[in-house]
């Protein structure tokens, strides 16, 4: 799985560069962006050099999984961050400089992540939210991700508890089959008939 460039209608994704430190820097650091992600705000480019090299040159290296820089395609300026995992979740995660928020950039950069992925055969893709964090819910049913369940879980590093709603989107799986180990892994889980 590598990560070659895909480009939608106003954006291109690409693999991280050296230059992009300084911006995820500054989107590592920002509290509000990262309220709902599990890791604590980075406090040094010490610390934002590490996030990358485990959470893309890793992926790079090991050819497993999908992470992308977003950037917007009439200046090249990056933005944000997509990625898959290539665990057995294939984890969809994403994060947005909080300037760009609410303009449909994350669904489009999605979008352009899922069609890829599809084409190269994956079977599925799964995504969560804390349920406190609405907008992300809303981004997962505008790419046609369909509510699974919702389960507890003890958040680290940041140590609370946390009630996830799971999404997933199937491909070649059958449309009822469910990916279900973090329903099997909490011992708080359940259905949201509202949803």
């Amino acid at each position: 799985m590598e990560s070659k460039e895909i480009v939608t209608k106003r954006l291109i994704l690409r693999k991280l560069q050296k230059e992009d430190c300084g911006f995820f820097h500054k989107l590592l650091s920002d509290q509000e962006v990262n309220r709902f992600l599990p890791w604590f705000p980075v406090k040094s480019m010490e610390e934002t050099e590490q996030f990358l090299k485990e959470r893309y040159l890793t992926v790079y290296e090991k050819g497993q999984g999908y992470a992308y820089v977003i950037c917007l395609k009439e200046t090249g300026t990056p933005v944000g961050y997509v990625n898959i995992s290539g665990e057995e979740s294939h984890d969809l995660g994403y994060g947005l400089d909080r300037q760009y928020w609410n303009q449909g950039i994350v669904t489009e950069a999605c979008q352009g992540l899922i069609q890829k992925v599809k084409q190269e055969g994956l079977p599925y893709i799964t995504a969560t939210h804390d349920r406190e964090n609405i907008p992300s819910g809303k981004v997962m049913r505008k790419l046609g991700m369909s509510y699974q369940y919702s389960y507890e879980e003890q958040w680290q590093p940041k140590n609370y508890k946390v009630i996830f709603r799971m999404y997933q989107l199937n491909f070649t799986m059958p449309k009822e089959w469910r990916y279900d180990r973090y329903w099997k892994e909490s011992q708080i889980h359940f259905v949201e008939e509202e949803l």
